[in-house]
Order: C-alpha cells, then structure tokens, then sequence
C-alpha cells in the first residue's frame, strides 16, 4: 500500500489591502471650475490695486474694521482696500501687479487643461517683483507705493552695510542676471539678430529694384495690345485667320519683354558662376594661390579690462557715508534785512549828482542807478565834449555833497560808454553766506575749488575757481573782514569738496582764527608727520611747512612725469580709469589749499626763510594742485615783494587806510574808499569788482565743523613729506655701538637708489618717520650720506656696495 505524502503545513497570513493614495488629478470640470476662480480673482485684485492708487489716503483710517458701519472708496469695498494696502502699502509696492498677471496666468492654464508648467514664470516673476521693489525703494524713497515697505527697507538695510553705491551696483547686477539666464541675451546674440535684420533689408530693397522694370515694361506692352487690336477689327480686311493670326503675334509680343528678361538674368547667373568655376580651355586654367592672412592680435588693454571688472577707482569710497553739511546750519540773515528800494534816495541823490556837476559846468545827458546790497551804483553819460578826467577829479566834491561815507568814481565803466558813480546805502543790507551757497550759481558751478564770495553790485552771487585763479593774496584793515573772508572761502570748499578732494594747510598767528577747523583735523587737514596739530600756530614750524610742502611739489610734479600727465586733472582723470599702477608710486592726489592768516608776522620774524619757499610754491605749484591764499592787514611793500605779487594775479582788497596800501594789493586806487564790513574789490588781472562779502559767524562755522567732525574720518591727518629743517647729523655721537639694527640693511638701500632720504627707508623698511630719521643721521655721521640741502634728497657719497663695505670694514679695524 503506498503510503500517503506527507501534506506540508503553511502558515499562510491573510492579505491586508494596500492602502490606495488619494487621487488628487483633477479633471476637466474641475480644472475649468478652478481655472474660472483664479482668474476672476485676479481681476478683482487687478480692480483693487488700481483703485488703491487714487483711494488709499481716504481708507486709511478704515484699514482693519470689517464692520458694515465703515466706509471705503475702493472699487472692491473693504475687501479691496485691506488686501491692497497688503500687498502694496504693507508688501512689495507696485510690484504686486506682477503677481496679478501671474495669477490669472496660472488660471488660464487650468481653464484650457493646458500641460505646460509654470514653476519658472512663477519662480521668475517673483524674482522681478523683488527687484522692482528694492529699485522703485531706491530711486523713489519718498514715495511709498512704488516700492513699498519692503523695498524701502531692504534699502535702507542694505544702504547700512553696503551703501548707496553698492544697492546701485546689486540692483545692475540683477538685471544683468535676468537678462542672460532669462532672456538669454548675449553680445553674441544682440549683433547676430541686428546683422539678421540688415541683411534682410537689403535683400528686400534689391529684389524690389530687380522687378520694377520688367513690370513696367509688361504695363506698358498689355495697354497698347488693346487699340492694335481695335484698330484691325475697324478696317474689316482680314480674314478670320489672320486674326487669328494677329492675335497670335499680339500675345508673343506680350510676352517677349518678361521672357527676354528672365533669359538675360538667367544667362547672366550662368555666366557669372561658369567664369569661376568651370575654365572654357583646360590650357588657359591657372592656379590660384589663396594668400594666407595672418590673424590680427589685438593687443589687450589691462586698464579698460580692470575699468569693466571693478569700475573706475573711486577716491572717495573709504568715506562713501560721507555727508556734506546741510544748509541748515547757516543763518538766514537776508529775512527782515533785504534790499529794499528807497525811491526818496534815489531821488535826492541823484539830484545831489546832477547839482554838484552843473556847478563845474558839466552837463550828462542821462543817469541811470543800479541798487546792491551796500552800494548804489549811478551811470551817468556826460554830454558831448565832457573830459572824463574832469569828473573823476570831482570825487571828494560829490562826497561832500552826498554826504556819503566813501565815493568811487570808475571812469569809464570797462565795457560801458559811461561813467559809474558808487554811492554807499543809508541801510545796508547783509548778505548771508546762506544765500551764498543756496544760490544757482554755486550749487551748479563746474569748477574744481568753487568759491562763493558774495554779491556784486548788480545782486548777483560771484563764483570763482580757485584752481584758475591760482593764489590769492588778501589785504585790508584791522576789523574790516578779513578772517570772514577766509571763513567765507573755507565754508564755500566744506560745502562742494569731499575729503578724499581737498586738504587744508591752515597758518594761524593769531592762535584764535582758525582754531574751529581743529575738529574736521581727520577729514581735511593737512600736517607734517612729527606734529601734534593741524593748525600751525608757531612761526618757526611754519618755514618746515613750507619747506615740507616744496618736497610734496617735487614729488607731485615726478608722479606727472612719469604718467606722461600736464597737470593734475590729466592725473587724476588717468589714475581714476586705472593707467596707473599704485605699485610704481602713483596715487590719487587731493588738492591742498595753504592758508595763512597773518602773514606780515611771518614776515617780520622769518623773513627770507618764509619768502622763498612762498615765492618758489607761487610759481611752480599750479600746476600740480597747490593754491595758496595769504592774508595781511599790513600791505607794504616790505611784507608784499614784488616777487610775491608777480605770482598772485588774484587780489582780494578789503578797507584800507590809505591811497598808498591800495596801490600795493591792487595796483590801482579805490580800498581807500570803501565803507567796511565786508566791502571789499576784487581783482583777477583785470577789471575790479566791488562786491559785499558773505557774512558767516563764528557759531556757524562752530556748527559746520560739528557736523563733519562728528563723521567717520580717516585714521589720521593727511601727512605731508618730512622735513627735517637745518639739523646735521654731525652733531651727533658716531658711536657704533649706538646704531640702529637696521644700519647696514638702510645703508644698501639708499647706495642701490643712490639717493639719500628717509621717506624712502619709511617705504622700502617700513619704519616710522623718527627711527627712520634717526638712521638718516647715523648715515650722515659715518659720511655714507651728504648733509642736509632743503628741500632736495641728500648726496649719497658711496658709489656702490663694495665701497660700503670697505668703509665699514675701516671703522671696525680702526
């Protein structure tokens, strides 16, 4: 019996159902149902944010109560205000129509079942709304709902860190990025696309020149067939046939112009294309040899590659948060105390005028008066046959008759046919330095050192550029504004420069003048290295000032040089656009104004010492941004030589005492009679201007040096060349023991350079200008280096490397 097989048990688990996904597709019902709602939805918010613009100052007040009793004039009630002021208030401004047109995209895909993805204009589109933001934010700051909150404060927390430049260079940035990833432009692309479109302009002007003969020659042969045709018939003698026949020629001859025109161009193309290709006689076949051309090399400027990569150097980006003084800070003193027209004045004196030249005999013919702000001018024309010279020999008759504190007669006014007359108003008024600097004239002047003095005769600001003047010499009384003045001159280039562009040398005897500029030492002043401050009050640091700014014009005028450069504009034009390396000692040079307040004290304790070095900066320092503007209450010929005059054509002349003083500044008559505060002439080589000086108080200027001193500066003073003054190092010990480490390490420097400084060991060693100074004197002792020759570099007396160690091998051995 065979046995059974053994069944196998398994243990066989009940199935469990596998858990179905939801089906989340939509179908077409669905996606029309949805596709709908989005896109009505986006009209309504297209509805809102439009009325938004012309209604939200009205809603503002209603913004967040959502109860029946409130009121709002947007087109979308409540719901259009709220969600608009969201969006565009509270978001991202104007932008936010993007996400409209975004949204009803977005529905109009559903609503046609359409496949394609919008993840990109989404992802993209957000990326525009971002940047417009942050632009309309930057551009537009005092209007919100262009960029909205958040541009505004993107902006301003971006302006924080990388400052206004930089969110303008992040803004082009970003539109650059779009413009290749999503637009896909390229130079390549934009030349290949305008080359497309005139190729295909003049393929169209020559086809249409080609068939514009050929049809009216075919218009020309189809209207005459008709009148043969017509003319045939009418005589009746020919047979069907033949008109048959005729008919028959009539249209060959129709066709004969469009035939034969079509077999001249075909044969023309044929002919054309065998002469190339295909030779007539194998024997006549010659070889054509290709010439080679050799590629072009284009040989690649650094400067312009480092001018696209980084921009143009900008010397005032280490104070890029700089902020120039506001003119707030000066006083109004024009309100209550402008000029008024006195027509009783007027009256009586011209009468007065008019008298007191009919009692010499002398008629005028007319009278004409222009009203300034201290002084009335009055043109009169004489009569035929008056001596001009007459009448300016009436000057102190006229006077006497006004009785006026000061009258100048200019005879004749230069560029008149007549003869001015100035006579000082009962009521002077001031002018402020504030209308000064307010004024069209300076705020759009395009000068280099723009200086507003104040107002001439006909009211009108003069502007004048101190790089063209180029030095200025000032003169006038003790009290009758000559420190005002200078403040006037500092406070017109505080208010136009950035520290990066000018540096102030200030002189001050006085101690008191000019010790309010101590607080803006960092950002615009200028002083030697060794000095504890800016302004030099001690007479014997001014001749090492001078002496120090000489070097810095030698310097200046090597650096132009050697930069193929005339001047400091063509310097720092070419230094700006990166042509010169910093590594070959170039740099971007400010302008430096020398300032001395009193100058006949320097005189009378220097002398010679202080002369010269004046004098040598007069003539040559133009050119390389150096203006000098020297004040003195004391203009004799002794403090203003004649070689100091002959290089300050820009006279500046305040009340003097004397006919005598006048003729010292000026050359000419006429300080002598002016009335005093602020009234001065002014003179550049030519013709003397009578001006009222812009009055600025010392609580001003206190004010304005606040202000900026208050700002990030420059870790210290600009620092002018060393100078070490008339010190031999002789004097001192020549023990060897006592020298520097760095001796014999400075000693190979100044023998390879052949030239004996200490600004050159402070470059070369990197050494402070004391130790390098000290190491400039033990080189001397040990006859290394010559002595001391002013603003020269020292003779070095070793010719090479084997003759210094010869010498410091005799001084070991002796």
């Amino acid at each position: 019996m065979a046995k059974k097989k053994p069944v196998k048990k398994t243990n066989k688990t009940p199935r469990v159902p596998k858990f179905k996904k939801p089906d989340f597709t939509l179908t077409k019902q669905h996606r029309i149902v949805l596709g709908s709602l989005l896109m009505l939805f986006a009209v309504a918010l297209f509805i809102a944010f439009i009325s938004f613009f012309f209604t939200w100052e009205a809603d503002q007040s209603e913004l967040g109560q959502l109860t029946r009793a409130s009121e709002t004039k947007n087109w979308m009630q409540k719901f259009g205000a709220n969600i608009s002021h969201f969006f565009i208030y509270k978001g991202f401004g104007i932008a936010s129509l993007i996400f409209v047109g975004l949204l009803f995209r977005s529905g109009l895909n559903l609503f046609l079942s359409s496949q394609k993805k919008l993840f990109n204009n989404w992802f993209w589109g957000s990326i525009i709304v971002i940047w417009i933001s942050i632009f309309s934010g930057f551009f537009f700051s005092s209007v919100p709902l262009l960029g909205g909150t958040i541009g505004f404060e993107s902006n301003a927390f971006l302006q924080d860190y990388i400052g206004k430049i930089g969110v303008g260079l992040l803004l082009l940035f970003g539109a650059i990025t779009y413009a290749v990833l999503r637009l896909r432009l390229t130079p390549e692309s934009v030349t290949e696309y305008f080359n497309k479109k005139a190729t295909a302009l003049k393929d169209d002007f020559e086809t249409d020149e080609a068939t514009a003969e050929p049809t009216l020659k075919e218009e020309t042969s189809t209207e005459t067939t008709p009148e043969n045709a017509t003319i045939e018939e009418a005589t009746g003698k020919k047979s069907e046939t033949e008109v048959d026949k005729s008919e028959f020629e009539l249209s060959v001859e129709n066709l004969q112009p469009t035939i034969k025109n079509h077999s001249d161009r075909t044969k023309e193309k044929k002919d054309a294309s065998f002469e190339v290709e295909i030779p007539k006689d194998e024997e006549e076949t010659e070889i054509k040899v290709e010439e080679i051309v050799e590629e072009k090399t284009v040989a690649q400027n650094l400067s312009d590659k480092l001018v696209k990569e980084h921009g143009e150097f900008d010397p005032k980006l280490e104070l890029g948060n700089f902020r120039f003084p506001t003119i707030e800070l000066l006083k109004d003193y024009t309100s209550g105390s402008s000029i008024t027209i006195n027509q009783e004045e007027l009256e009586e004196n011209k009468n007065q005028i008019v008298t007191t030249l009919r009692n010499y005999k002398i008629e005028i013919a007319s009278i004409k008066a222009t009203v300034g702000p201290t002084v009335t001018l009055y043109e009169i024309i004489p009569e035929a046959g008056v001596r001009i010279s007459k009448i300016k020999n009436l000057e102190d008759d006229i006077a006497l008759s006004l009785a006026a504190l000061g009258i100048r007669i200019i005879a004749p006014m230069p560029g008149k046919g007549t003869i001015g007359i100035e006579v000082p108003n009962k009521k002077p008024a001031i002018v402020s330095m504030r209308s000064a600097i307010a004024s069209k004239k300076f705020q759009e002047a395009e000068m280099q050192l723009p200086i507003a003095f104040g107002k001439t005769i006909s009211n009108e600001t003069l502007v004048v550029d101190l790089a063209r003047m180029p030095h200025l010499l000032m003169a006038g009384a003790t009290g009758q504004g000559k420190s005002v003045g200078l403040n006037c001159i500092l406070t017109s280039l505080l208010y136009k420069k950035h520290p990066a562009e000018v540096k102030f040398v200030l002189v001050d005897p006085k101690k008191v003048e000019l010790t309010l500029f101590n607080k803006i030492e960092r950002h615009y002043l200028a002083k030697l290295p060794d000095s504890e401050e800016a302004i030099i009050t001690d007479n014997s640091k001014v001749i090492n000032t001078l002496n120090s700014l000489c070097i810095e014009m030698d310097n200046r005028y090597d650096m132009l040089k050697n930069a193929l450069c005339r001047n400091i504009v063509e310097y720092n034009t070419k230094f700006k656009a990166r042509k010169l390396n910093p590594n070959d000692g170039h740099k971007f040079l400010p302008y430096i104004v020398l300032v001395v307040d009193e100058f006949a004290d320097l005189i009378m304790t220097a002398g010679k010492e202080v002369e010269v070095p004046i004098a040598r900066l007069a003539q040559l320092a133009r050119a390389i941004g150096i203006h000098l503007i020297i004040a003195t209450q004391r203009p004799s010929v002794n403090v203003i030589t004649g070689m100091i005059k002959a290089n300050f054509p820009a006279r500046v002349a305040f009340r003097v005492m004397s006919k005598i003083d006048s003729r010292t500044i000026l050359d000419n008559s006429g300080a002598d009679q002016l009335i005093g505060r602020g009234d001065m002439l002014y003179t550049q080589g030519n013709d003397l201007i009578r001006i009222q000086c812009a009055f600025v108080d010392t609580p001003e200027v206190e004010k304005i040096t606040d202000f900026i001193g208050a700002q990030k500066a420059y870790p210290d003073a600009y620092l002018l060349p060393e100078y070490s003054g008339e010190e031999s190092g002789i004097s001192l010990d020549i023990d060897i023991s006592d020298r520097d480490k760095l001796f014999r390490q400075a000693a190979e420097v100044i023998i390879i350079a052949q030239q004996g400084s200490a600004s050159l060991l402070q470059r070369k060693l990197k050494l402070g200008y004391n130790r390098a100074g000290r190491i400039i004197d033990q080189l001397e002792a040990a006859g290394i280096v010559g002595q001391f020759e002013g603003s020269k570099a020292r003779q070095v007396l070793v010719p090479d490397l084997l003759a210094l160690e010869q010498l410091l091998e005799n001084e070991k051995n002796g």
